[in-house]
């Protein structure tokens, strides 16, 4: 991770419905869902969706694989790891007031 790709992923998830997909996607790891399916319970027109799915792409923040028809979009949750542990990395080393060597040891 360098400066580049954390401001892509911020920048990214510097809007609230790309925010929101994201989340949702994490919660259905790993499984994935569909974008139709992503639009309907976020309440957004699948249009809109589709861009805000390309921008969180883009970022590499998510993948998408075909079945079929559909796309299923699943949530990379090890590239949000490594923009925490970049963020953590990079602020906070030397300091011993704040520590996140347990995010090291976290498994997705």
């Amino acid at each position: 991770m360098n400066n580049e790709s954390a401001v892509a992923i911020l920048g990214a998830l510097a809007h609230h419905t790309r925010l929101n997909a994201f989340q949702l996607l994490i919660s259905h790891t790993p499984h994935g869902m569909p974008a139709g399916e992503v639009a309907r319970q976020l309440n957004v027109p699948q249009n809109t969706m589709s861009v805000h799915l390309a921008t969180l792409a883009r970022a590499g923040l998510i993948r998408s694989e075909r079945h079929s028809r559909h796309k299923i979009y699943h949530a990379d949750c090890e590239r949000l790891r490594a923009l925490t542990l970049f963020l953590a990395d990079d602020c906070c080393t030397g300091k011993a007031e704040v520590s996140f060597t347990p995010l090291k040891d976290v498994s997705v």
